[in-house]
């Protein structure tokens, strides 16, 4: 078996290359999902969605590193906010109830405890695999194109809530 058999094409992208950096940038994917799932659970309202976008930036910041691709935080910024709007408003508003509810004393704590991990998780998890198949691609962060995988994104989100929620359940 290939070290690229669980990478699959984004629309847009071009046959993924065989590299020896899989293995590395799964287990960076599944760390910082792990890590982001956590920030979740921040219990104060709003520092946990600035902890989530720093794991995320940190996320893409070794993925960047592992490949060899030159990182920039503001591209890296400006990309993360059109993938995440590409799971709809509905997803990005539940992230930031669930961050805000926080601010309710014990309720709110706890409600938004249980709801913000699993949207961390899922994010960071879709995050994550479109980078390594764009950095696998050959590609870097100057020709990344969001729009191209809007729907890659969306799919990997969506498997994503399943990782996070058997992270949830494991821990």
């Amino acid at each position: 078996m290939s070290s690229t058999a669980n990478v699959e094409s984004a629309p847009g992208t071009a046959e993924v290359k065989c590299t020896c950096h899989l293995t590395a940038a799964d287990a960076l994917v599944k760390k910082y999902t792990y890590w982001s799932a956590g920030a979740g659970l921040l219990p104060v309202g709003g520092v946990d969605l600035l902890a989530i976008g720093g794991v995320q930036l940190k996320l893409v910041s070794e993925l960047s590193e592992l490949y060899g691709v030159k990182f920039s935080e503001h591209r890296v910024k400006n990309i993360i906010a059109v993938l995440i709007s590409s799971v709809g408003t509905g997803t990005m508003l539940r992230g930031v109830a669930a961050s805000a509810v926080k601010l309710i004393p014990l309720v709110g704590s706890l409600s938004g405890m249980l709801a913000l991990p699993i949207v961390a998780g899922a994010s960071t998890y879709a995050l994550g695999k479109v980078f390594v198949v764009h950095f696998e691609t050959g590609g870097t962060l100057l020709d990344f194109d969001p729009e191209k995988t809007r729907e890659y994104f969306a799919a990997k989100y969506k498997e994503g809530q399943k990782v996070a929620a058997d992270m949830k359940s494991a821990a």
